[in-house]
């Protein structure tokens, strides 16, 4: 058996495990182990840990070595924290940048209100929960230390809804999200609706006393499940985008209302439901712009719904195929962004050639992020502070939120 040393962590959280010039990755390591095991199409599968790190904890997660929901649960929490910060100043190190850290805020264990799980029937039931690492198997969850206790004590109801409405060769998404009216369900690969079909997922809705279960689009609806952004109430459409837990939520939107304090007009790009744009209408006029109707639609009845709001305004726009021009956004005097995983290239290039004095720039990927932020600096906009938030606890995934003012 080969002796390798783990150098460091990769992106995803993998070690990269050094062999004299040989590298591969390793999961479930940490920095400096030592460790035994031979590698496949350049992965250790499975390394036997000769030299633990004294940063090594012991997983509070009976599913963990084959759940691939989690991936840092061996790794102690302050070393996950220093890691973090670590992945998102290097990024911005590479370009040539970086920007005073105002912390690392990291949401609290079973604090995860959204949850994407995946579902198939056999024989004997249905298995519901998360994929194994790098493999469409299906782990079984019985508990879960990330999702909401709610969420986890409705994972029998799901697993009925997975026995009758998947087909044996199916793969089933679940998506359940938590809040104040309950649990909000919407599931996508199921059977054809039909009228047994309606009734069956009717009486398991009223068991499990769910806000909202919508199937493949079509929504059996017993209460509004209604969440609150600010001082608005909105319904989101099934299988919303959300942020993951409503403690990151908190955390980020925070730090948008304080890079953004004193602007009288602001532009909310990739606004989605409303997450930022309804608690700024508290305090300025918001124009919020996504490229889907359905959030759109479901903001604009929060706001109208709220009636104390200072006015909101909204457009259907593709903001990659057609970003927002320099004479629209000089209109505003803040912009908010908070764009996909893939960043906001051709819109943070028209943001460049605009007079906006504040950005309030939110961001899910630190790589792509760093390149926006080059395009900014390169135009004349220094990133004055950054917050780094931690929403995916025990997962590779960190999120920042960074201030960017024109110099």
């Amino acid at each position: 058996m080969t002796q390798w040393t783990i150098e460091r962590l990769g992106r995803k959280g993998d070690g990269v495990a050094v062999s004299g010039d040989a590298r591969a990755l390793a999961s479930l390591t940490l920095p400096g182990e030592v460790i035994e095991g031979e590698p496949a199409d350049g992965r250790i599968a499975a390394p036997k840990i000769l030299t633990p790190s004294a940063e090594r904890v012991k997983p509070i997660c009976g599913h963990y070595r084959a759940c691939g929901g989690c991936s840092l649960m061996h790794a102690s929490d302050g070393f996950t924290t220093r890691w973090k910060q670590q992945v998102v100043e290097a990024a911005l190190a590479a370009r040539g940048l970086s920007a005073p850290i105002l912390g690392v805020h990291t949401s609290p264990p079973r604090s995860r209100r959204r949850a994407v799980l995946s579902g198939r029937r056999t024989k004997k039931g249905a298995l519901l929960g998360f994929h194994a690492r790098a493999s469409d198997v299906i782990v079984d969850l019985q508990a879960c230390h990330v999702m909401r206790p709610e969420i986890t004590a409705a994972l029998p109801l799901l697993r009925k809804l997975v026995v009758v409405g998947a087909s044996r060769s199916a793969e089933l998404t679940l998506t359940a999200i938590h809040g104040p009216a309950g649990l909000d369900v919407a599931v996508t690969g199921g059977k054809p609706m039909e009228t047994t079909l309606f009734q069956t997922l009717a009486g398991l809705a009223e068991e499990g006393d769910l806000a909202r279960l919508d199937w493949d689009g079509q929504t059996i609806t017993r209460r509004r499940p209604a969440l609150p952004m600010g001082r608005a109430m909105v319904v989101p459409p099934p299988a919303a985008f959300l942020q993951a837990t409503a403690d990151g939520e908190a955390a980020l939107l925070a730090a948008v209302r304080n890079f953004t304090k004193g602007a009288s007009a602001i532009v909310d790009l990739f606004a989605g439901c409303g997450t930022f744009t309804l608690p700024l209408a508290e305090r300025a006029s918001v124009h919020a712009v996504e490229g889907l109707a359905a959030p759109l639609s479901a903001l604009d009845t929060g706001w109208r719904s709220a009636g104390s709001l200072n006015r909101v305004t909204t457009q259907i726009r593709d903001l990659a195929r057609n970003p927002l021009l320099p004479d629209e956004l000089n209109r505003f005097d803040a912009i908010v962004i908070d764009p996909p995983r893939a960043g906001a290239e051709a819109q943070v290039c028209q943001i460049a050639a605009s007079d906006v004095p504040k950005i309030a720039f939110v961001a899910c990927d630190p790589v792509n992020f760093s390149r926006d932020a080059q395009i900014l600096a390169d135009s004349g906009f220094k990133m004055t502070r950054m917050l780094v938030v931690d929403q995916f606890r025990w997962s590779p995934h960190v999120e920042t939120v960074a201030e960017f003012i024109r110099t």
